[in-house]
């Protein structure tokens, strides 16, 4: 006799973003058009090669910024802070909030069904971090000695320096302080990490290896080294402007995409499991497809990688086209990137009896690295239920060469479904199709 599958929700959410930390914040900034981008106001900003962006202004990297948590849990965390960077103190608040949304607080989950699956953009150190064992190494005319950087210059840095910038880090932390004892795996896949660690989550659970799991991804585009990347390896949006009106997915006149911090994390449990506790369900995960596509010079073939996983997703479905309700987009704001998304969209959904309604949250925040994908697929769980889609920002000129649907104020409703998916500038992609709990 055959096992009935076992299916897969989202009990809670929990997120840092640039339009705030909680449900109601960012709900209320998508619903009425209030962007998260501005001039940058760090103390180095006037060094910076961008000087605006999306920064996760209300996260101070203070205790407090975790949430609720019991007395031996926030000691415990507060003692971990001196070895996490910023993106890993993000990742591992937005999985607090999220646990603490889903009522699950420590010790009350299986600690052997339950896991974490956690993405990760790449991890850079702080030139800080290096300036006084640089400055140590200096002889008299002020050249660095490189033969004295391994005795003297790392004597000088923190012990447990390497410990803040491990991408496999917040999930090591978040098995630790909430003694999940399951499945635990880091994936270093930038902006599509969110959606592969959602995947492999629903997977993990459907296959009965776990009944809770925490899902999510952490990233930022605005560490200064990453900011000097993005400008020499990506379409970057820069110059004078008004800074809430760069970010302008699939418009006639995007720039590029802009800079900015988050993380996102969703708590994931099967449905028997999350009803056993009064759960409040979200959502329904109902599958996960990827796909990583390169050319014979290895160039990066995104729009292929984007066609396959929407392909991928509706087949492990049992969907067709006219069974999603919207689709929460990468819409990353780049000239070719954009392009390469509308033309895989158009390809897959081309048979369907209405458009599909198509948005795009990087609109409101730019790019936040892998953090992106998770802030954006809370967004898309938020409008389902709201019953509400709520509309790409700064799209005001449609452009012949992203023939999408645009989702604008007052317009189309999300459906009961949506599909978020995601790549990476190298053509890794993922999807994941999620629906209203039936």
């Amino acid at each position: 006799m055959t096992q009935a599958a076992r299916r897969v929700v989202v009990t809670g959410v929990g997120f840092v973003s640039p339009l705030g930390n909680t449900k109601e914040s960012l709900w209320e900034s998508l619903s009425s058009g209030r962007s998260g981008v501005a001039l940058l106001d760090c103390p180095d900003a006037g060094s910076l090669p961008v000087g605006f962006g999306a920064a996760a202004r209300q996260f101070t990297g203070e205790i407090d910024d975790f949430g609720l948590l019991p007395k031996e849990q926030k000691k415990a965390i507060r003692k971990g802070l001196k070895v996490m960077c910023r993106e890993c103190q993000m990742g591992v608040a937005a999985a607090q909030m999220a646990l603490a949304d889903a009522g699950l607080g420590c010790g009350q989950t299986d600690p052997d069904r339950s896991g974490v699956v956690f993405g990760m953009d790449y991890l850079l150190s702080d030139p800080e971090e290096f300036f006084e064992g640089v400055q140590y190494c200096r002889d008299e005319h002020g050249r660095f000695q490189y033969s004295r950087w391994g005795s003297d210059g790392l004597a000088k840095m923190s012990p447990l320096w390497l410990l803040k910038y491990l991408p496999n880090m917040p999930a090591s932390h978040l098995a630790i302080y909430n003694d999940f004892r399951g499945p635990n795996n880091s994936l270093t896949m930038r902006e599509s990490a969110a959606d592969a660690a959602l995947g492999e989550a629903y997977r993990i659970i459907r296959r009965g290896d776990a009944d809770a799991m925490l899902v999510g991804a952490t990233g930022s585009r605005l560490h200064p080294m990453k900011m000097i990347h993005a400008l020499g390896q990506e379409e970057v949006a820069a110059g004078d402007g008004d800074p809430t009106a760069m970010s302008r997915p699939f418009d006639r006149d995007r720039r590029g995409m802009v800079l900015g911090e988050g993380a996102g994390v969703v708590v994931v449990e099967e449905l028997a499991v999350a009803e056993a506790h009064g759960a409040t369900i979200y959502g329904e995960v109902i599958a996960a497809a990827g796909s990583s596509v390169v050319g014979r010079r290895l160039l990066a073939r995104r729009g292929r990688a984007m066609q396959n996983a929407l392909e991928a997703v509706l087949r492990n479905a049992g969907a067709g086209p006219d069974d999603v309700g919207h689709l929460q987009a990468h819409g990353l704001g780049s000239r070719s990137g954009d392009a390469e998304e509308a033309a895989a969209v158009r390809q897959v959904f081309a048979g369907r009896k209405t458009p599909l309604p198509v948005t795009a949250a990087k609109s409101y925040f730019g790019n936040l690295g892998a953090g992106a994908g998770a802030v954006e697929l809370i967004a898309g769980l938020l409008s389902l239920r709201h019953d509400r889609l709520y509309p790409i920002l700064n799209y005001e000129t449609p452009d012949p060469d992203c023939p999408i649907s645009a989702a604008r104020a007052g317009g189309a409703t999300p459906g009961d479904s949506f599909i978020h998916h995601s790549v990476t500038p190298q053509g890794q992609a993922a999807a994941v199709m999620l629906r209203k709990i039936a």
